[in-house]
């Protein structure tokens, strides 16, 4: 039987806009995170084929499923994922959630409204937060502030990749409400530059989008694990500075993805501030002296 990484885009783990079991998570945890990835970004490549209908790329959904859930041996991607969660007695229920984003992409091409948008980061974004926090041992209390950084991470990479998404799949995650306030529409996203109306609607949906990262600030802080705590300062720094880009650029024609040395920049200033606060927070108050 054929497998799904014949389907494979050729996008790795290196080529995110933020960090995948990098050097910083502990090794024990790497194995299974980068089973994790490859199972969903295999997933979402079917997803997003070019020469796959609808019909094909539904099968392919379902087969993943199945096989997660131990039913058939011919997917390695979802064998790989299946026998790793099993080690760790882990359910397979965050990647049963992200299959359920895959299928409305192949099913669904429009949002009316930004928290349709938000329904749609459930299944394709916060699950993604959820299993790192999951495979880190961390409290469900920090779920609410990782779903809205996973969120905006999410939203952050519509953005970028809005004129792309329109032109090869007919795919648009920005609202048409949102379209509509500003005097946009749909089919100004196949042009090589945007339209006033259309930069005003992507200027705002970016200052949304930074709100919605302001919202999952305190996440770093409520993480026991320092090197997850490490990890998301990072992803924090990179969304920050992504948004950043997004409020003033014009993605349809401008560069809107951080250079390398900007990555390099943003990882040592998230690290050393995420230290310095856990340092601080840390450090333990002297007693007073006797008789004072």
């Amino acid at each position: 039987m054929p497998t799904a990484n014949q389907l494979r885009s050729g996008k790795t783990h290196r080529d995110e806009n933020f960090p995948v079991a990098s050097w910083i998570i502990h090794p024990r945890h790497r194995a299974l995170i980068l089973a994790f990835y490859n199972f969903v970004r295999t997933a979402d490549d079917i997803a997003d084929h070019a020469e796959l209908g609808e019909k094909d790329k539904l099968a392919w959904l379902d087969l993943f499923e199945s096989e997660l859930l131990g039913q058939g041996n011919s997917q390695p991607e979802a064998v790989n994922l299946r026998n790793a969660l099993a080690q760790r007695s882990m359910p397979p229920r965050h990647a049963i959630d992200v299959l359920k984003a895959f299928r409305m992409d192949v099913t669904r091409l429009r949002y009316e409204t930004w928290d349709e948008v938000i329904d749609y980061c459930r299944y394709s974004a916060m699950p993604v937060g959820r299993f790192m926090l999951d495979v880190h041992g961390e409290n469900t209390s920090t779920w609410a502030a990782s779903d809205a950084l996973c969120a905006g991470l999410q939203i952050n990479n519509h953005l970028q990749d809005c004129a792309k998404d329109y032109k090869n799949l007919n795919r648009v995650y920005l609202p048409r409400d949102a379209l509509a306030a500003s005097g946009a529409s749909v089919e100004m996203l196949g042009g090589d530059k945007a339209t006033p109306a259309l930069l005003q609607c992507l200027h705002a949906l970016a200052a949304r989008t930074e709100a919605l990262l302001d919202e999952g600030r305190p996440l770093a802080a409520e993480i026991r694990d320092i090197r997850l705590g490490l990890e998301v300062a990072v992803i924090r720094m990179f969304a920050d500075g992504i948004v950043a880009l997004l409020k003033v650029r014009d993605p349809l024609s401008e560069t809107v993805h951080l250079k390398p040395v900007q990555l390099l920049g943003y990882s040592v200033a998230g690290i050393t501030a995420e230290m310095l606060r856990r340092s601080v927070r840390r450090r333990p108050v002297s007693n007073p002296a006797a008789g004072a």
